[in-house]
């Protein structure tokens, strides 16, 4: 059986089903888990699908909210823990809002990944397979999420690919009891 992958990513639509599959890919570790959500609650709809979210998972996943610094929330997470990230989508519009320059805090984030001690998951979203956005900001975000997604495809071990809920593997061998 192979090892649990260090680095997975987990890429979809929206409503495809990439986070249950990806809170299905921690709890197949058997580690204790940690979700590292980086949407931010402005309004009270997205109060509602954070609460429903928090929720769904149970009380045996610890909850770190950091929606721009993944490296400094996933050094605090307990040694042999798994990390589950949703979303990168989200932490680069955090990162764009915040008017840094992303191609750092990319490049930070991919030495994050690669040195962090225990298992990644990444969830991210697909934005590339749409209409093209019609202003340049939204064309600009397009491209970087893109850029974004194949730097961490490229370093990850895993990568899959949900549409429908149903996961099609891009990249590396899902652990046994995986669809």
């Amino acid at each position: 059986m192979p090892a649990f992958p260090h680095l997975s990513l987990i890429l979809g639509g929206a409503r495809s089903g990439k986070s249950a599959f990806a809170e299905a890919l921690a709890t197949s570790a058997n580690r204790p888990r940690t979700y590292i959500a980086t949407s931010q609650a402005f309004d009270v709809e997205m109060k509602a699908k954070i609460a429903k979210h928090r929720q769904d998972r149970g009380p045996d996943w610890q909850t770190i909210e950091e929606p721009l610094d993944l490296v400094s929330a996933m050094t605090a997470v307990t040694p042999n823990s798994v990390v589950l990230v949703d979303c990168l989508t989200l932490w680069l519009s955090n990162q764009m809002h915040a008017e840094v320059d992303t191609d750092s805090e990319t490049t930070k984030l991919l030495t994050g990944l690669s040195t962090s001690p225990n298992p990644v998951i990444c969830v991210s979203n697909e934005v590339g397979m749409g209409l093209v956005p019609d202003t340049p900001l939204g064309r600009q975000f397009r491209d970087l999420q893109g850029r974004l997604n194949r730097k961490v495809a490229e370093q990850a071990d895993l990568a899959v690919f949900v549409a429908a809920g149903l996961p099609l593997t891009l990249k590396g061998t899902l652990p046994e009891g995986m669809i």
